[in-house]
């Protein structure tokens, strides 16, 4: 009997799409390292627990899978090892299908550092011989307002640059419809992002519209911007990825306006007000 392996479903944006799959009544296992104890309570589906870098025990929990949901791993420094691991694996356990959340512009020399490893991953499937879509996320609406600090200030050095930061809701409702017609979706990617692209400016101005608080961008320059990160004590390798954030939408590698979210959801793609609108 085939089913999807839905891995992520502990976290925010691999749990709304197992919620999406169940209620579309579908077959699924949830696979993370601590599904068993942390995945929600779903019809129809069973946890198994399994770490990306484990390839005996992902190998185990991917058997049988006809399609399955790849969410990128936690940033780590290890993390493009832990996505090969799982590629592999799912290599091995001759899955019919790879659906794999990846980053808007990833590229070997995207100015957003993980953004290469994100490619890199991608280059990973293309080798291994698997069928694959590609789901390339903007960066997630919901977390811009945890952008600014606690004296309501976001800082980073983006100058001017736009960035069409999209919703999860519309990323794993995009996810779970491509997850229940495959077939259609084979070698595509998709490039998921907002219904427009705000400067930082705008998105502190539409943080603070929807939160009554006072909310403004200070645009750092870049040696601001590591020392103002200093104190987090974060490995070189995270403070670097958290800047080139910024710096890529200085950039402009992140202000690109797709209709891939109203192609694969047949509604438009949400806007930060309305997000924001939502939760308050």
């Amino acid at each position: 009997m085939s089913f999807i392996v839905t891995t992520g479903a502990t976290g925010r944006l691999g749990g709304r799409v197992a919620v999406r799959l169940a209620a579309a009544g579908v077959e699924q296992r949830l696979v993370s390292r601590h599904a068993t104890a942390r995945a929600p309570r779903l019809d129809r589906a069973t946890a198994v627990d399994a770490a990306y870098g484990d390839r005996a025990a992902l190998r185990q929990a991917l058997d049988g899978a006809s399609t399955v949901l790849f969410v990128s791993a936690s940033e780590s420094a290890d993390r493009l090892d832990q996505h090969r691991a799982f590629v592999d694996a799912a290599r091995d356990a001759r899955v019919s299908h790879l659906v794999y959340i990846s980053f808007y512009g990833a590229a070997p020399e995207a100015t957003f550092t993980l953004a290469r490893d994100h490619w890199a991953t991608e280059q990973h499937i293309r080798d291994s011989g698997l069928t694959f879509t590609f789901l390339r996320d903007n960066l997630y609406a919901d977390f811009l307002p945890g952008m600014a600090g606690d004296d309501g200030v976001i800082r980073g050095p983006a100058g001017q640059g736009r960035v069409a930061a999209v919703a999860q809701d519309d990323i794993a409702e995009a996810a779970a419809n491509v997850l229940l017609a495959p077939k259609e979706h084979e070698g595509a990617t998709y490039d998921l992002t907002g219904p427009q692209a705000l400067t930082l400016d705008e998105v502190a101005a539409t943080i603070g519209a929807a939160t009554g608080r006072t909310i403004t961008y200070h645009a750092e320059t870049v040696p601001e911007a590591y020392a103002s990160r200093e104190s987090y004590g974060a490995p070189a390798w995270q403070v670097e990825a958290w800047v080139s954030t910024y710096l890529a939408i200085a950039a402009g590698e992140l202000e690109a306006v797709t209709d891939d979210i109203p192609t694969l959801t047949g509604h438009p793609a949400t806007s930060l007000a309305e997000l924001l609108g939502r939760s308050n």
